[in-house]
């Protein structure tokens, strides 16, 4: 990864800028700030073996540049280049700088945060312009809700309201105080709730946070709809869980959030 990045920077014209790599998981992608000619950039460089290159998490940024609104906060893609070399697929994608840090290294929060107003009111008309993307991509497969929903959490799902979602929102993607919405692999279709209940559950480590963020998206997640798209983020972070180690640090607090879920369901 590090060599195709050399060439990554050689074809696109880059120099290597400050702030050290990006490791994504298992090393997948390597990311980091680059100097381009117009100036600071940021490079991504995804890696598959020779012949999976392509699908949807290779797919998502290139989508997401076409497709998003510019009302969405996000690093814009500005340029392109894919390769083969030593049994590999390499795609470089250029991005424009962002200059507001994520919240988080991980996917979750490890101390409190204190967000302004501003900041939900972002996040709020952000998810409700990427709602209202049309896309045939899949964030979730409703194969998959009906499959495992039960199986991991013990409650059968509802009917599934779907609509766009970000597909991978944790305090990881996003950026404060100014809002940016970062990685586009995974976004597409998804039940209602799904993207406020992701953050809501990677918030559970910071109970404050959790307060507020369930507070922020209750119209969302207190009605039937919402809580098919909150059943399916546990189940996701369950399944996980025995090979993501963060997954299973947050297991247990799943768990006990789905069975708070089972006492207001049952009118306990």
């Amino acid at each position: 990864m590090l060599s195709a990045r050399d060439h990554a920077c050689t074809l696109l014209g880059l120099a290597d800028g400050a702030g050290g790599e990006v490791w994504g998981y298992a090393g997948r992608t390597l990311s980091g700030a680059v100097t381009a000619p117009a100036g600071p950039a940021w490079l991504r460089l995804v890696s598959e073996p020779e012949g999976k290159g392509a699908g949807k998490l290779w797919e998502g940024p290139e989508k997401a540049e076409r497709a998003m609104p510019a009302a969405v906060p996000r690093p814009r893609l500005t340029r392109l280049r894919d390769w083969t070399a030593d049994g590999r697929e390499y795609r470089a994608e250029l991005y424009e700088i962002v200059n507001t840090p994520p919240m988080s290294r991980s996917p979750l929060l490890s101390h409190t945060v204190d967000l302004p107003d501003t900041w939900w009111s972002d996040l709020h008309q952000a998810l409700d312009h990427i709602a209202n993307v049309p896309t045939d991509r899949q964030a979730v497969r409703e194969q998959y809700i009906h499959r495992r929903v039960p199986e991991f959490t013990g409650i059968t799902p509802g009917e599934i309201t779907w609509t766009t979602a970000h597909g991978d929102l944790h305090w990881a993607n996003l950026t404060g105080p100014q809002l940016t919405l970062l990685d586009w692999e995974g976004w597409g279709t998804a039940p209602v709730g799904y993207d406020a209940a992701n953050l809501y559950l990677h918030s559970l480590p910071i109970p404050d946070l959790s307060e507020r963020t369930r507070k922020e998206f209750a119209h969302v997640l207190d009605t039937p709809a919402g809580r098919v798209g909150e059943l399916t983020a546990c189940t996701e972070i369950l399944q996980a869980a025995t090979r993501v180690p963060f997954y299973a640090d947050l297991a247990n607090g799943v768990q006990q959030h789905l069975d708070h879920l089972k006492v207001i369901d049952s009118g306990a």
